[in-house]
């Protein structure tokens, strides 16, 4: 049995933030190829998600917070913000479900922050046609401005680059 406890979350804990990318992710799935993707991700405030779609594989996403608070952003093909939903662990709003072909990003909003995943699999690297296009790559300047973008994009604004 695998167990989801406090002593493996604070581990991961510790992981996210010696990471570069400032996250680091707990599968439950043995395999990359498994039908079902579950798995804990750890985020802290300084992680940058790029705007994705599961194009490639047609996957609807569960997200439950268990640690800490996030905020999801779902946009429209140009980048414009349809929807802002904050997760808190044990507040209003402990999970969402989101369906396929829906452009969306995280963002970390308190350290310590822990989520668990569940989508589809098999698990598929997100190619070109996955990443929004009007979104900054990571690890640049531009990527770094859409981060600090998101902790107050509201409904209706659109990032600007």
């Amino acid at each position: 049995m695998k167990k989801i406890d406090n002593a493996m979350l604070d581990i991961l804990t510790a992981q996210a933030k010696e990471s570069p990318r400032r996250r680091a992710n707990y599968n439950l799935h043995s395999k990359l190829d498994d039908p079902v993707n579950r798995l804990c991700i750890a985020m802290e405030p300084e992680t940058y998600v790029r705007p994705h779609c599961h194009v490639d594989q047609q996957t609807w996403e569960v997200l439950v917070i268990l640690r800490g608070k996030l905020a999801l952003l779902i946009f429209d093909n140009e980048g414009k913000v349809l929807e802002r939903t904050v997760l808190t662990a044990g507040g209003a709003i402990p999970a969402v479900e989101f369906p396929e072909d829906t452009w969306h990003a995280t963002i970390s909003l308190e350290p310590g922050t822990v989520v668990f995943e569940v989508k589809k699999g098999p698990y598929v690297r997100p190619g070109e046609r996955s990443v929004a296009p009007w979104a900054p790559a990571e690890g640049t300047a531009d990527a770094a401005r859409l981060l600090d973008w998101y902790r107050h994009a509201a409904v209706g604004d659109r990032w600007g680059g």
